[in-house]
């Protein structure tokens, strides 16, 4: 019998996530991974780490419930808003149970369900990117959760409050509603948050990753109902957040850290909206709505500009959607550049022609 197949059968069949980094690329311009541009100097306490870290640091905890509006016993703070997928699965879902997902969404909420030998009900978005109510509602036997990502990642559009609504209310008792909602800091204002104390099964996922700076952190949070937050206490590693993560994670929070990043954002927002304008100019390129830090473009010859960009150092991304490329949004420099790469593409194809 070989290594590989001493493994678990679902892992041998398991076809993996492939994240920015594990794709590679070499280029000066990233685009490709919804990060942030904007890099910040922090202070670490050295003195304590020969010591184990608080499971759940009060300080870390108590200044995001506030940046959140919630409340502390609301809070879960984890190794980025994937170790809270993992711990959903791991907590409310037992063998011959499901997960429900609408892709084109963001992919580890399969590859969490498939490792842990969870079944998959997947209903995908309608033509206009929303959900399938209907069928949704027709397929929840057996599923214990509910995923949705708002704004969705990588199609950029929120999805209709009052739909998530009526889930919330027809999943009542049966299943938890988990509302990933790692871009929600570009549309603050849109938050589900604000429902946490009218519906004891809306759970939702938050991460420094995107506006904060912090993808290299690996910090993100669980708002739920205490209980829920006490269930996930049950299954969550004795140690998940490092020393340096809590000191770094807290100065992010500060009143200082949060005023930097509300700025931070209105440029993203405004490098969005002129990347977006630019591109509408181009009878190639059909953007759709981003509410994120991040566009999806349905390109002609979409495979081709990519590699193309590819090969002059702009690494973007792929999507599952047929013909379409995400960028994410850089500073000016990098938008601009990428904005001339495929003006300069489609330009050479003409001459082509």
């Amino acid at each position: 019998m070989s290594i590989e197949q001493l493994a678990r059968k679902n892992v041998q069949a398991l076809t993996p996530y492939l994240s920015a980094r594990r794709l590679g690329g070499s280029g000066d311009v990233w685009l490709n991974a919804n990060e942030s541009p904007f890099v910040h100097d922090y202070q670490i306490d050295c003195a304590r780490l020969n010591r184990y870290s608080e499971c759940q640091p009060q300080p870390l905890i108590d200044a995001y419930a506030q940046y959140a509006g919630v409340r502390s016993e609301q809070t879960l703070v984890s190794r980025g808003a994937d170790e809270g997928i993992e711990l959903l699965v791991r907590t409310f879902c037992e063998a011959g149970e499901k997960i429900l997902y609408c892709p084109p969404t963001y992919g580890m909420y399969r590859i969490c369900a498939e490792t842990a030998g969870i079944g998959e009900v997947v209903i995908p978005l309608t033509d206009d990117w929303q959900l399938d109510e209907s069928a949704i509602l027709a397929n929840l036997d057996q599923v214990k959760l509910v995923f949705i990502c708002s704004p969705n990642n990588p199609t950029g559009n929120l999805i209709d409050r009052a739909a998530i609504e009526r889930i919330l209310q027809a999943c009542a008792n049966q299943a938890l509603v988990v509302v990933d909602e790692a871009y929600i800091d570009f549309c603050l204002d849109q938050s589900m948050a604000t429902l946490l104390d009218q519906y004891d099964n809306l759970v939702i996922l938050r991460t420094l990753s995107k506006a904060f700076a912090l993808a290299g952190l690996r910090c993100g949070f669980t708002l739920a109902n205490p209980n829920v937050i006490e269930m996930l206490l049950k299954v969550i590693a004795p140690y998940p957040m490092p020393v340096p993560v809590t000191d770094i994670a807290c100065q992010a929070l500060s009143s200082q850290g949060l005023a930097r990043m509300r700025q931070e954002m209105r440029t993203l927002n405004d490098n969005r909206n002129w990347l977006k304008q630019a591109l509408e100019a181009m009878p190639q390129a059909r953007v759709n709505t981003g509410m994120g830090n991040y566009l999806l473009i349905h390109f002609d010859q979409g495979d081709a500009l990519f590699d193309a960009l590819w090969h002059q150092g702009i690494i973007l991304r792929r999507s599952p959607v047929k013909d379409a490329i995400r960028i994410s949004i850089g500073n000016r420099q990098e938008c601009e550049r990428t904005l001339t790469a495929i003006q300069g593409f489609y330009q050479t194809q003409c001459v082509n022609a």
